[in-house]
């Protein structure tokens, strides 16, 4: 009997992606494919891309430059490409990389096993969609098979693609308009994964908080979902990324503190404190309105940790721009930030505006003030709570230190604490007092062991 193929894939890019490469995982092993042990040679080498920033596309065609000789060697091993960036540069990979076997796009994820079978037959195949099939977008079943790295948290996709028209963003262009799966999909996908032992569940969406306006007049459903995932028996931990400031309605708001399960943190992307600059990345707000969204939310929701996005450099951000995001960004007094220097896309609006480009060593000071001003404020958070006892979701051992545990309480910080005598595995939940805050981090003690993983140690497939 031949042995199973195996394969890797590898991810760039945003929770969406690492979701998509779970359910691309989860496809190959139900073709009968294995994952391929870290430190061995692969079958099948799969890139699931991100074309969010330019470094994406220098990451792809490094690591497919390092793929040639191998492949020369290997000739019967296949690499594969999907994802945004070939969705968007279907073409130009086939130019750049002609050692490629397969492309395939956001819209046609579910194709690749059979992609993959045909070029082995065939030659090099270049399938992409360009616009996605609804029915096949509001399908739950490719997402019955993910393989996921943590068998007790999951990722749950509700929606597909993006409505709005945000100046520097690519992803309407690479993965179409919203379209939302139904209510009654969703609602039984987190019951089957808490069957299986999942604890903690991550809502996906562009813009989660417009999810259902494509297939109802009635607003408030994102709401309904989350009240409804809430209910669900052995759900204990409900988070959702991204919401839309101009889209946080107050009964999202209500849900969010009625819903137990539903944890006390919201990711509210900023993106800038400057109007005209808001303006110009056509967000849909003023930071007047977004301070007021964000009132609103810490004032509903008790003990809420707040995080964002920002962007620095955006085309014609002058002086007085980024001193107004910085005022605002002081007041919104964030719990952290991701941020990030433009990066133009073309196809964008933003990538037009090249007369308009900011200065790299003006970016970097900004940048470096920006960072001073977050990490004031994500340590005056994490201070505030040195000698309160959170409830931690055990993630495993500090990958730093491995005498120490890592594990993520309900506002989703990260906190360190010793291992103790009895072994902890990850998915368990336990208890501990904050000895310290740190801008990044928390460490603390162990005070109690609340109970055990609920996962199984096989994971089987949500199906079976």
């Amino acid at each position: 009997m031949p042995r199973p193929k195996t394969f890797t894939i590898r991810t760039f890019g945003c929770q969406m992606n690492e979701h998509d490469s779970e359910r691309l995982a989860g496809l190959l092993v139900k073709e009968g494919m294995v994952a391929a042990d870290p430190h061995g040679d692969a079958d099948v080498v799969i890139f699931n891309t991100c074309t969010i920033r330019e470094n994406a596309d220098l990451k792809l065609y490094s690591a497919l430059g390092h793929l040639k000789a191998e492949k020369q060697r290997r000739p019967e091993m296949q690499i594969a490409v999907g994802g945004c960036m070939a969705q968007k540069d279907r073409g130009r990979i086939v130019e750049r990389a002609g050692w490629v076997d397969v492309v395939f796009g956001t819209h046609n994820l579910a194709d690749a096993p059979e992609l993959l079978r045909r070029a082995a037959l065939e030659g090099p195949v270049v399938q992409v969609w360009d616009a996605p099939d609804p029915d096949a977008a509001r399908d739950m079943a490719p997402a019955l098979y993910a393989v996921r790295e943590l068998p007790w948290a999951a990722w749950m996709t509700i929606q597909t693609g993006c409505d709005n028209t945000c100046a520097y963003c690519i992803v309407p262009a690479v993965r179409g308009g919203e379209i939302s799966r139904p209510f009654d999909d969703l609602v039984r996908e987190g019951e089957m994964l808490a069957r299986s032992g999942v604890t903690e569940i991550t809502v996906l969406g562009q813009n989660v908080n417009s999810y259902g306006r494509d297939i109802t007049r009635r607003r408030p459903l994102f709401a309904d979902l989350l009240r409804a995932l809430g209910e669900i028996e052995g759900l204990e931990r409900i988070r959702f990324t991204s919401p839309h400031p101009k889209d946080l309605r107050p009964e999202t708001i209500r849900a969010m503190a009625e819903t137990p399960a539903v944890c006390p943190q919201l990711h509210l992307p900023m993106q800038s404190g400057s109007d005209r600059v808001l303006k110009a990345m056509r967000r849909g707000y003023s930071a007047e309105r977004y301070l007021r969204r964000l009132a609103d939310a810490r004032a509903g929701v008790d003990d809420l940790a707040v995080t964002t996005d920002l962007i620095v450099g955006f085309p014609g951000e002058s002086d007085a721009d980024f001193d107004e995001t910085l005022a605002v960004v002081a007041e919104a007094d964030f719990d952290s930030a991701y941020t990030f220097i433009f990066s133009p896309r073309e196809g964008t609006r933003a990538a037009e505006l090249r007369a308009d480009f900011v200065d790299a060593d003006v970016i970097a000071e900004r940048f470096t003030r920006l960072k001073e001003v977050l990490d004031r404020s994500a340590l005056r958070h994490h201070a505030r709570r040195e000698g309160r006892v959170e409830e931690v979701l055990v993630e495993g051992p500090s990958r730093r230190n491995d005498q120490m545990i890592s594990g993520r309480t309900r506002q989703g910080k990260l906190i360190h604490f010793a291992a103790s005598d009895q072994p902890l595995r990850g998915g368990s939940l336990v208890r501990v007092k904050v000895t310290h805050g740190a801008p990044y981090h928390l460490l603390g003690e162990l005070e109690s062991y609340v109970r055990g993983p609920r996962h199984k140690v096989r994971i089987p497939l949500l199906n079976s």
